[in-house]
């Protein structure tokens, strides 16, 4: 199954998918269902509990369309990133400390927040008369369309096909949301926030980049400066296998998240840069199936 940039959200992600030898899909499930159990336990939370929802609901009233939509892109960037990790089989993957079980997991409010907004949103799409409902049965009746598939969400007899479809479902939703929210974007179909050329790369990725040695009869030239490397002058080394001297990549990558050769792109901690650097990824990874 083939998919490109043109293609949709449920295309690309289906293609990228099919590219998992079983093992991988089963550990893609396994940490898909873990993500699900925790958003499934805070939405019925959120329910369950009036003083929790009203809450829940101020936080959302306070925010602008600006701040949902970035809410979301942080969403579906750690919906991303569970995905584009089962594909690493090499490191110009890269990664990116963004998830929700990573040290710079989303906080419990922000998870409420979009689990109860995306909730909204699906009720606004299928039953947008529920919302003229008052505040005061709102969340009754919230919870009873959500406990109709309790036991499903609950991961109780849950086939790993249905979790993929779930999964496939609500990356889909998000990307649409925030793409017209976010505005296009550059790359594979584009995130909004910074174009490419505007974002810097992860602090935590430069530390990690790799010092190597030039070896006798190296005659590659740093593209930057344009000097030749000389030899046992250790240099800076890019996930894509180029080299550059470390006093004129480091300022290069405080500024953009390119490789300043063939375009390869680094994670970055820009939200909106970071989906559409790993979209862009399961457009290729989709494409090369």
């Amino acid at each position: 199954m083939m998919a490109d940039q043109h293609s949709s959200p449920e295309s690309i992600i289906m293609a990228a998918l099919s590219t998992l030898n079983p093992a991988k899909l089963a550990d893609l499930i396994y940490s898909i269902s873990s993500l699900f159990h925790l958003l499934h336990r805070r939405l019925y939370s959120i329910l369950s509990f009036p003083m929790l929802y009203d809450l829940t609901i101020r936080h959302l009233q306070s925010l602008s369309l600006q701040d949902k939509s970035l809410l979301i892109a942080r969403h579906l960037l750690s919906n991303l990133t569970i995905l584009t990790q089962s594909m690493q089989t090499c490191s110009m993957i890269g990664s990116t400390p963004k998830t929700y079980f990573g040290a710079n997991q989303m906080r419990l409010r922000d998870i409420d927040a979009v689990v109860l907004l995306l909730l909204l949103c699906e009720i606004r799409h299928l039953f947008p008369e529920m919302l003229e409902t008052p505040p005061s049965n709102l969340r009754l009746m919230l919870y009873n369309y959500v406990s109709r598939d309790m036991l499903t969400l609950s991961g109780i007899e849950t086939s790993g096909a249905h979790v993929l479809m779930k999964y496939i479902e609500m990356v889909a939703k998000c990307k649409r949301f925030v793409t017209v929210m976010g505005g296009g974007g550059g790359g594979g179909g584009g995130g909004g926030g910074k174009s490419v050329n505007e974002s810097a790369t992860s602090v935590a990725i430069i530390v990690t980049l790799p010092s190597v040695e030039v070896k006798r009869g190296c005659t590659k030239e740093c593209v930057i400066c344009k000097e030749d490397m000389k030899e046992g002058r250790d240099v800076c080394e890019l996930p894509c296998d180029h080299l550059f001297h470390w006093m004129c990549i480091l300022p290069w990558l405080k500024k953009n998240n390119t490789c300043p050769c063939c375009r390869y792109r680094l994670p970055t901690d820009d939200i909106f840069s970071e989906v559409d650097r790993l979209w862009e990824l399961l457009v290729n990874v989709g494409c090369a199936s």
